[in-house]
């Protein structure tokens, strides 16, 4: 007899590529990681930043991704049961903790995409702004409203949809909205080439300041922006290679799946940095002046992408038509990773007992009920940011765990060696998993929790309260990890162990 996963599974690799790249492409390539590269720029370029970048694509997101993949694929079983399954049922609780990580982030990155929501119709029906007073009045006007709470349900009850039929459902929207994306990406990419001084723009992208690389924020910045690059430890790829066939192969849909996600991320900045530079000169301004812009955070880090790329469309022919283009790419980007989000939630619930309709109401009640803090709150919103963006790198440090746990050699013959359809795995994988990964995700979890301690909140670093507090993310973790403690049993009664 046919099992439900056997029935439900991608119907051919290309809609299976599709859909992960989905997971990997989101707002954090378009809107983050401009902002992160001109952070770490110094005064002769930005390129510096791309070098620690690439090489953590293929010792950090990569391993992760292929060990998704193999664990995804070997128990077709949600984290929370593939980790009773892989590491034992006093550790089980683990996978809890990395769906419990991911759900968290999608509490506020329903928010994200909500704002994007916002834009792109607003912009449909409205002039660009001249000015910066102009483009903060339409924020302040948008957040002062109701919108920020009906976009953000919109877009949880649009995700819930998607998902409804499962992975047939999944992998019919794909099809249709990244191929879109992708057009637009392009459409934007080409018009930001053709502006005036982009040539400029593009020679500070890809400059390198040596000396930049001494910098230890440069490499861990690095990390941590191909971690929400990728998607790599979300436990996203495991949950979407429930579904795939044995023939899809694991090793190269790895490779393609990262390699084809920071190739976005590249676009998109060049398309930023071209497009910044080409305004701003035009205007008179110097090159510092461009750099600050490009660093603007605004309040949530919203700084670039809300308030001055509308101005800077408003100085392009037809700039509000490509405004709404861009915005319309940033709403399917985030759609496309936030309903892999969900899907990781719900097959949790679906491997304890609740139906997929029920676990869907559940899960997108629970997503718009914990995201109004964050809709209505830049504050809360940049403490779920820093508390679960530090969690998400526990989250690659307890999949290696599971893995080294396991055993990455039972794994590697179990699921990758012997496989016609696959590349091999070699022992490169091996030792990267088992020491480089856990040894990179503790230094930077160690570093990220220090400098609370010494700058971001030091004179309050005890209170649980402040948003960049040493004790707030410790005090959050410890109530997940306690909570998941105490289900432990009903868990494990659950799935029979």
């Amino acid at each position: 007899m046919i099992s439900h996963i056997e029935k439900n599974r991608f119907s051919s690799r290309l809609t299976f590529l599709i859909s992960a790249i989905g997971v990997a492409v989101g707002t954090g390539n378009i809107w983050r990681f401009p902002r992160i590269m001109a952070l770490n720029s110094g005064e002769n370029g930005a390129g510096t930043f791309l070098i620690p970048w690439i090489i953590f694509l293929f010792i950090w997101s990569i391993p992760l991704i292929i060990s998704e993949y193999i664990i995804g694929r070997k128990f077709r079983n949600g984290t929370i049961k593939s980790y009773y399954n892989l590491v034992g049922k006093n550790l089980g609780w683990m996978g809890g903790f990395i769906g419990f990580v991911t759900f968290m982030i999608s509490c506020y990155y329903s928010v994200v995409i909500g704002w994007c929501l916002y834009y792109f119709v607003y912009f449909v029906f409205n002039t660009l702004p001249n000015q910066t007073s102009e483009s903060w009045l339409i924020w302040n006007n948008f957040q002062s409203s109701f919108f920020p709470l009906i976009c953000n349900a919109v877009v949880i009850i649009l995700g819930g949809l998607i998902i409804s039929k499962g992975v047939m459902s999944i992998q019919k929207v794909n099809k249709i909205i990244i191929p879109i994306l992708f057009f637009i990406l392009l459409i934007c990419f080409i018009r930001s080439l053709t502006l005036p001084n982009s040539m400029t723009g593009i020679k500070f992208f890809f400059s390198i300041d040596f000396e930049e690389l001494l910098k230890p924020k440069l490499w861990l910045d690095a990390l941590t922006q191909n971690a929400w690059d990728t998607g790599a430890g979300w436990g996203l790829f495991l949950t979407y290679a429930i579904y795939i066939k044995y023939k899809f192969g694991i090793v190269k849909n790895a490779f393609i799946t990262a390699i084809g996600n920071n190739l976005i991320s590249l676009i998109a900045g060049i398309m930023i940095f071209s497009t910044v530079f080409s305004i701003l000169i035009i205007n008179g301004q110097t090159q510092d002046f461009i750099i600050d812009t490009l660093r603007d955070d605004g309040p949530a880090s919203t700084g670039l992408t809300f308030i001055w790329i509308p101005q800077l469309f408003n100085e392009i022919s037809l700039g509000r038509y490509l405004s709404v283009i861009f915005f319309l790419g940033l709403l399917i980007a985030g759609i496309s990773s936030f309903i892999s989000m969900i899907e990781l939630s719900c097959k949790n619930l679906i491997d304890l007992g609740v139906n997929r309709k029920k676990s869907i109401i559940f899960i997108c009640s629970g997503i718009f009920l914990l995201s109004v803090p964050s809709a209505y709150s830049s504050s809360f919103f940049s403490n779920q940011d820093f508390v679960w963006g530090i969690g998400l790198i526990i989250s690659g440090i307890i999949i290696a765990f599971g893995v080294i746990k396991f055993s990455p050699d039972k794994l590697m013959l179990e699921q990758i060696e012997n496989n016609k359809f696959d590349w091999n795995l070699n022992l490169k994988w091996k030792f990267i998993i088992k020491y480089i990964v856990p040894i990179l995700g503790i230094m930077l979890v160690c570093w990220w929790l220090f400098l609370s301690l010494s700058i971001y909140e030091k004179e309050h670093w005890y209170n649980p309260f402040y948003s960049y507090s040493f004790m707030t993310c410790i005090m959050q973790w410890l109530i997940v990890i306690l909570i998941l403690k105490l289900c432990n049993k009903n868990f494990r009664r659950k799935f029979q162990i």
